[in-house]
């Protein structure tokens, strides 16, 4: 006997989840494909050379010089005549009194240390050079 003017159909208690997988699995595929993206800078051609790799666990200060010697603090493009001061304005590297050098590999020698006598006048006293690994010979 079922209630006056009620179903025999039992309702539904289960909750459906294969919408919920279907967005998580959308939303892991938009951030595995964004996340590498987040992490390149201004792209520079580096030199390559076998050395030990950067612990990457803290932000670091990265200077950039680009093929058409461009030059970048970070993201941000800075003028040749004005980078001793926005470096000397820097919070990190007043703090860290740290830079990490990335300049193309077509960069003249002389553009890059005269960029790096610029950093020892800011207050730099440790500078990194970023390279790339050598690539391996393919037999």
């Amino acid at each position: 006997m079922s209630g006056a003017g009620g179903s025999s159909d039992p309702t539904m208690s289960e909750i459906n989840v294969t919408p919920l997988v279907d967005v998580m699995l959308v939303l892991l595929i938009i951030f595995m494909v964004t996340a590498p993206l987040m992490q390149q800078g201004v792209q520079v051609a580096l030199p390559q050379t076998q050395a030990q790799n950067i612990q990457e666990d803290q932000q670091r200060l990265i200077l950039s010089i680009t093929r058409d010697q461009k030059i970048f603090i970070g993201q941000t493009e800075v003028d040749r005549e004005t980078l001793e001061e926005k470096l000397i304005a820097n919070e990190k590297l007043k703090r860290d009194k740290e830079i990490y050098l990335q300049a193309d590999r077509a960069i003249p020698y002389g553009f890059v240390v005269d960029i790096m006598a610029v950093m020892k006048r800011a207050g730099v006293e440790s500078v990194g050079m970023l390279t790339e690994p050598p690539e391996k010979d393919k037999k």
